[in-house]
């Protein structure tokens, strides 16, 4: 297809003249590849947590805290837990806080019996009280802003505590049950907040005057429940779990002033079923921005509620055709004059605008082409930094413009992937780089990207002692006109005269790539790529047209057929496979986790003629057993669209499964419920088919542990038995 013939020749000429100078180069072993620690073959790279100012920033090692001069380098201790009796007694590290506030002026700590509030201006340890009750947890601790009081939820209320008077004060009364009162019901957590939230549903004013608090009502979401084989009986969890169609739960923001204890409820007048997302304070104190929309998934506002005249107004009003997707943290800017800064895909690629509060909006960038992230609005110099896929969509770059959008300036220049980290006053920022076949690397940089020094290098001596494959980017065009990112890995002895199987690794959700210029996050991190094609199996990853690399136009085509056009873009890749002189196109697999998983298992049923081999791990087997919010967004309800839920299940091809499925699922997991996979088995046993299934007990929505690493030496046991007709060593 992309590749010629003369291109195809020059790539086995190299792969024989390489094999030549790798003889005594090492191997690696099963063992590197499923263990964490990989053995030294890589540096480990440093963590910076924090800033301290726009020269600074803070380095915790252990039970120490430096302050980091960031262009020399040089670093002063300014904390040692270890000097702070109860701290030192219970050996807390920096790392053990639950909470902190910026410049770690304040530490929230928990000892299982209480809280301790420690205070790094004065030195100063506060003991709060603290219940031991397993059936009323404390949940998600924070210390407010001005480091006065810790506020929490526990049993479906939230209260806060004050350094002085060490009082619990309880801020709502009817939470417990279905009700929950800044905790986050179970898909908000997932699809809304963020798993990083861990189900925290408050957010302090800047001024510690206020706590703004979401109310969730779940009495009439129908609950999902989980078994766990541990002890004599076992046990259910049970958790309010909406599918789609059903009822999700009604959630209320309601703002409390700390000083008299009132909650002042915002008024949103909606009688039909909605989502509310991603609440942000002014700088103020005064006013709270936060995002409305309709559960079809198609409209969204951004209002701005005003306290002290109890006023709504909406800013902001986008709707699109298919879906149009909440703003995350990065995709949205408050300025300080009220305008904002946003990221929306309405053109068909993600772009920048600037939305004033007064007067029209305007598009700040275009083209094809997608903006990821929004860095930093410096408002002082009239700019706005953000990352970029501008020149290739397998590459992020860095640029600034000015706020009306002119004057693009690129500020990286290494080509890959690179993620960026700003210091507060914008003199410095941190690159986080690498490419396909370049580790990772840290670089400190000045605002118009000049190099300052490197920071940290994941490239180690260890590491040219193993021959490992280099990854090649390429694109596979379909026949209607889509040029597919994909990376292989091929055997680094190859011989050009033998057939080699093919293991296509895919995710293949909506807006979710996994082939970036890049060393290896995500799907391809790790040492198995490495390891599978140095025991002869070519490994491929590769994205389909729903993948973000062509935009929202490209995710807009799943629309109400998941898995239709992903399965043709991935039959496609197979067909261009099948013409390689040097691919074995009677064993090529296909493995996916998750999203994956659903693509893996619809790809060996619903397309039996190209996929033969598969596994399918944590799949979603029909969409209907998923949860409401992720599902309805790309498909609507079942009653909108049953069509299309029974053309995207899996369930609906079991007639044409002829191949060899292994699947995997914990029994725990309470995101992609186990159901899903006992439901694919029930049916296959019914048409008289086999798979092999293994479930491992008390895992969640990924194996962790020691089952983690049998996982792990299962999966790849499974390809070297079929593929290679023998077992791991």
């Amino acid at each position: 297809m992309i590749w010629s013939k003369k291109k195809l020749f020059v790539i086995l000429f190299l792969i024989f003249f390489t094999a030549l100078f790798s003889q005594d180069l090492k191997k690696l072993s099963d063992r590197q590849v499923v263990m964490t620690a990989t053995g030294g073959i890589y540096n480990v790279l440093p963590q910076f947590d924090n800033w301290a100012d726009d020269s600074h920033y803070y380095l915790e090692t252990g039970n120490q805290l430096w302050l980091v001069d960031a262009v020399d380098g040089k670093r002063t201790e300014i904390l040692n837990l270890g000097k702070y009796g109860t701290l030192d007694e219970k050996k807390f590290k920096i790392s053990d806080a639950v909470h902190f506030t910026p410049n770690y002026w304040n530490m929230l700590f928990d000892t299982g019996e209480a809280f301790l509030l420690f205070s790094r201006k004065d030195g100063t340890l506060v003991q709060f009280p603290k219940k031991n009750e397993t059936a009323k947890p404390y949940k998600n601790p924070t210390i407010s802003p001005d480091g006065q009081c810790i506020a929490y939820s526990r049993n479906g209320n939230l209260f806060v505590m004050g350094k002085e008077q060490k009082k619990e004060i309880q801020l709502t009364t009817d939470g417990g049950g279905s009700i929950l009162n800044g905790y986050a019901s179970w898909v908000y957590y997932e699809e809304i907040l963020g798993r990083a939230s861990n189900y925290k549903a408050y957010w302090w004013s800047p001024d510690s005057k206020h706590i703004a608090f979401m109310r969730f009502d779940e009495s009439k979401v129908p609950v999902f429940s989980i078994y766990n084989e541990a002890g004599e009986y076992g046990s259910l969890e049970n958790t309010h779990y909406p599918k789609p169609g059903f009822p999700n739960p009604t959630v209320k923001l309601g703002i409390i002033e700390l000083s008299s204890g009132k909650t002042q409820w915002v008024p949103v007048d909606d009688p039909n079923e909605y989502y509310l997302a991603l609440p942000v304070w002014d700088k103020t104190g005064t006013k709270l921005y936060f995002q409305w929309m309709n559960r079809d998934q198609d409209h969204l506002k951004v209002y701005r509620f005003d306290l002290n005249s109890g006023k709504m107004n909406a800013l902001y009003d986008e709707t699109q055709t298919a879906w149009v997707e909440l703003f995350e943290e990065n995709d949205f800017k408050v300025l300080s004059n009220g305008d904002m800064a946003i990221r929306s895909s309405k053109s068909g690629w993600f772009h920048l605008y600037y939305i004033p509060v007064n007067g029209p909006a305007r598009q700040l960038t275009s083209g094809d082409w997608s903006v990821t992230k929004i860095v930093c609005v410096d408002e002082k110099n009239n700019s706005i930094y953000f990352e970029a896929e501008k020149e290739d969509s397998t590459e992020n770059q860095f640029y600034r413009m000015d706020m009306k959008g002119n004057s693009i300036k690129k500020l990286t220049d290494f080509k890959g992937y690179h993620t960026i980290t700003m210091f507060p006053g914008g003199r410095y920022f941190f690159d986080d780089y690498s490419a396909v076949n370049s580790p990772q690397r840290i670089d400190l940089r000045d605002i118009n990207g000049k190099f300052i020094r490197n920071l940290g290098d994941a490239s180690s001596p260890e590491l040219e002692k193993y021959n490992l494959s280099k990854g090649e980017l390429f694109r596979i065009k379909t026949e209607d006109g889509f040029a597919l990112p994909a990376v292989w890995y091929l055997p680094p002895n190859m011989d050009k005269t033998k057939k080699y199987p093919v293991v296509i690794t895919i995710y293949g959700g909506p807006n979710s790539p996994i082939v970036k210029n890049s060393y290896g996050p995500g799907y391809r991190r790790g040492l198995e790529k490495f390891y599978l094609a140095q025991e002869g199996i070519i490994n491929l990853f590769v994205d389909n047209r729903s993948s973000g690399h062509f935009g929202k136009k490209g995710m807009d085509m799943v629309h109400r057929q998941l898995g239709k056009w992903e399965l043709h873009d991935y039959i496609e890749v197979v067909k261009y496979l099948r013409t390689l002189p040097f691919v074995n196109s009677e064993k090529i697999g296909i493995k996916g986790h998750s999203y994956g998983g659903f693509m893996a298992a619809y790809a060996i049923t619903n397309g039996a003629d190209y996929f033969k081999y598969a596994i399918s791990a944590s799949p979603v087997i029909d969409w209907r057993l998923y949860d409401s919010v992720y599902t309805e967004r790309f498909m609507d309800t079942p009653q909108q669209n049953p069509e299309g839920y029974n053309n995207s299940s899996t369930l609906t091809y079991i007639d044409k499964f002829n191949g060899v499925l292994r699947m995997t699922h914990g029994t725990m997991d309470d995101n992609v419920h186990l159901q899903n996979a006992l439901q694919f088995l029930n049916k296959a046993l019914d048409k008289e088919k086999t798979l092999e299934l293994m479930i491992y007990p008390g895992n969640r929505h990924g194996i962790r542990g020691g089952k983690g690493i049998e996982n792990k030496l299962s999966d790849i046991h499974f390809w070297f038995k079929h593929f290679l007709g023998r077992q791991v060593d």
